[in-house]
């Protein structure tokens, strides 16, 4: 919509062009199923190839070790139970941490119904793990470690690979969920030390309905789904060509672009919480104090909820959030943030500004030129008991 400020990419982004063009490309002569012998299949073959060498460079690792799904929570999911089911026999134990997206902390509550156990490591003020207290919860039956490398609330950096260096020396995989890490933080497998590595393309300009899952070489795993095999019989189905084609593109963009877009980011994101300071004195930016991704803000403000702020900032023509958007529309307060410390109330009072390529310095004057009156008006409609209508 002309004319409107989006800061709300932790969310999703907008499809690049070059994106865009080279789906529609593939969805008009690549249409071919990419298991047929015939040239038609062999032409789409061609192009699911390209992208799987595009998404192993931006994770600097072999093309080979990269596994298309329908997205994050899809790769998060056959991280975690491929994991579980396959070393069931050595152990039955998971650690992972309290911030964790809910497709990795729903994935580890489906295992414990089936009779597995997981350690939750809880993280300090501004939403950052002890790697210490993370190895303190290893036990001799640990089969895997799970730690996200950018949280999608606060954005605060997980010491991934501190916590891999640690944990593989002791024979235990490490997953990490890298969705809110691509394109603003530099990916490789190798520096992280991961065994696992989770990524969505809809974060990074790309199509939603796309996803990867970085599996080291070696790594057993065991699929969620049966069927013909594809992906080296760890994601059966027909590939959505067309989506794995576009976000082949999105990759190879987001490792060309990610030094300078981070860069511009971070420049943004100090003059989006500079103004929120000066003009909000007793708001509160959650994470400040912790190495964060250039993209995501999350403020606390006094005395409004979320929802009605977000309500006047939508009219206003800004759209923002208050938190994951898997768990936007419900009535329960932010995990990550009590996880933090901060009470329900408190958390209930956030709200997530996340940047990305298409924001400018106007934008984010833009919303802290209307950030005051309309925690006024929401003030006012909470007064009059319209909170969130």
């Amino acid at each position: 919509m002309a004319g409107r400020v989006y800061l709300d990419h932790a969310a999703t982004t907008p499809l690049r062009p070059e994106v865009r063009q080279r789906m529609v490309e593939v969805l008009g002569e690549a249409w071919g199923n990419p298991s047929s012998l015939h040239a038609e299949g062999r032409a789409a073959r061609a192009v699911v190839d390209q992208a799987r060498i595009q998404v192993a460079e931006l994770l600097g690792c072999r093309p080979r070790e990269v596994v298309f799904t329908s997205g994050g929570t899809e790769a998060d999911n056959l991280a975690l139970k491929g994991v579980a089911l396959a070393h069931r026999d050595r152990g039955r134990h998971i650690v992972t941490t309290a911030v964790e997206h809910p497709a990795v902390l729903e994935a580890c509550a489906a295992l414990e119904r089936q009779g597995f156990e997981v350690t939750r490591v809880p993280v300090d003020g501004d939403g950052r793990v002890d790697p210490e207290r993370v190895l303190a919860a290893l036990r001799p039956d640990t089969i895997l470690v799970s730690v996200m490398l950018v949280n999608n609330e606060v954005g605060t950096i997980q010491p991934v690979a501190e916590i891999a260096a640690a944990a593989r020396a002791r024979g235990v995989l490490v997953h990490t969920d890298a969705v809110q890490a691509a394109g603003v933080l530099p990916l490789d497998v190798e520096a992280l030390g991961v065994d696992l590595l989770s990524l969505s393309a809809h974060k990074i300009g790309g199509p939603k309905g796309a996803g990867a899952l970085y599996v080291r070489a070696g790594t057993q795993l065991l699929p969620l789904l049966d069927g013909g095999g594809q992906e080296r019989r760890l994601r059966s189905g027909t590939e959505n060509t067309a989506a794995i084609a576009g976000f082949g593109v999105a990759a190879e963009l987001a490792a060309r672009e990610c030094r300078d877009r981070a860069a511009r980011l971070a420049r943004l994101q100090r003059r989006l919480e500079e103004g929120i300071r000066a003009r909000i004195p007793d708001a509160r930016i959650h994470g400040a104090g912790a190495p964060r991704a250039p993209h995501i803000t999350n403020v606390g403000l006094p005395g409004v909820t979320a929802d009605t702020v977000l309500i006047q900032l939508d009219l206003e023509g800004i759209a923002a959030s208050s938190g994951s958007a898997c768990s936007a529309g419900t009535p329960e307060p932010s995990h990550v943030l009590q996880a933090m410390g901060l009470s329900a109330d408190e958390a209930f009072r956030a709200v997530r500004f996340s940047l990305g390529d298409g924001n400018t310095e106007a934008d984010v004057d833009r919303v802290l030129e209307v950030l005051p009156r309309v925690m006024e008006r929401a003030r006012r409609a909470q007064a009059l008991g319209l909170a969130g209508a």
